[in-house]
């Protein structure tokens, strides 16, 4: 199965001040404030919604097509990614911009200042979908995940025209796009990706009803945090799966990033929705256990093994037979 992303692709710049930045702050010269923080530590993760996806899937064995808008600071990255798997033959690089980056200071009591420069991916919406569906001969599935959010609504589109299937990631866009936005981006979609409060945020900012986003998306996927996460259609009973069993809690961060990879994957396989979501969860898991979005890893027996932990042997079986690397 043929499968492209489309996202961000940034470097995360994360450092720790060991004090309270409240302390810093006086609230009589605020219209004047001027701050620097000397910080003891100073972390650099690769990152971006797209790049952690794919991520993800080559992990697993894929070879999904990214396609993003980074700047010719990329070198070290791209490297990366392709050794994990990932095609980056479509990657549209900037001539002016740098690749997007999130700078943020955390303080001892985790309040937060933070910096993000969109840069190159404020070039993602000249990419045109059309050529690349052409030379490639098309797709089996395209996923939108968060990006320049122009660049989203033609990438959807130009899906649309071409009647190539769509899943539709807005969730950390969300904030920034008014309904009409949400509502271009959703229908239509095979599948759409969100977790329970950005549901919520979906149907209050679209006027939808539940059942008007199950008129509008094939198959809904609502992550639910700890408490595992929900397909759901028309044409189906309602799926509910459990997380993954834990053996640490390190860093949240690309959590859901990690879910989708491990979904997108077992799609991509042919296996039954519930046990894509089992191995999304499985692979959200081992995000969880790890430190940044992209440092998970795991042989084929090691996955197999924790899998067999949470899920059934049936399941197990399928994804055994799915699970193609070494």
């Amino acid at each position: 199965m043929k499968i492209a992303v489309t996202g961000s692709v940034a470097t995360d710049y994360m450092m720790s001040f060991p004090g309270k930045i409240a302390d810093s702050i006086v609230v009589d010269s605020l219209e004047k404030i001027s701050l620097s923080f000397l910080v003891n530590n100073l972390e650099v993760r690769r990152g971006g919604t797209g790049a952690n996806i794919s991520f993800g899937m080559g992990v697993l064995g894929g070879s999904p097509v990214l396609i993003a808008a980074v700047g010719e600071d990329f070198t070290d990255y791209n490297s990366w990614l392709t050794r994990h798997g990932v095609d980056t033959s479509e990657l549209y690089v900037s001539q002016t911009q740098l690749t997007a980056r999130f700078t943020v200071t955390t303080d001892e009591s985790h309040n937060q200042i933070a910096s993000f420069y969109p840069g190159a991916m404020s070039e993602a919406r000249n990419i045109e979908l059309g050529p690349i569906f052409k030379s490639r001969n098309g797709f089996d599935l395209v996923l939108i995940a968060p990006d320049d959010p122009e660049a989203m609504l033609r990438h959807t589109e130009e899906c649309r025209q071409h009647k190539i299937p769509f899943a539709a990631d807005i969730s950390q866009t969300l904030a920034s796009l008014d309904g009409e936005s949400i509502r271009n981006l959703l229908v239509g979609a095979k599948y759409s990706f969100l977790n329970e409060y950005e549901m919520a945020l979906a149907m209050q900012k679209t006027g939808w009803s539940k059942r008007d986003f199950l008129d509008n998306v094939e198959i809904c996927i609502t992550t639910l945090g700890s408490k595992g996460a929900q397909i759901e259609s028309h044409s189906f009973a309602t799926i509910t799966v459990g997380v993954a069993k834990e053996r640490s809690k390190i860093d949240p961060t690309g959590i859901g990033d990690a879910f989708r990879a491990g979904f997108l994957s077992a799609i991509g396989w042919g296996l039954e929705l519930k046990v894509c979501a089992e191995v999304g969860s499985m692979v959200a898991t081992y995000c969880l256990e790890t430190q940044g979005g992209q440092e998970y890893r795991f042989t084929r027996e090691q996955f197999l093994e924790r899998f067999a932990e949470s899920y059934s042997d049936a399941s197990t079986q399928l994804v055994a037979k799915g699970l193609s690397i070494s």
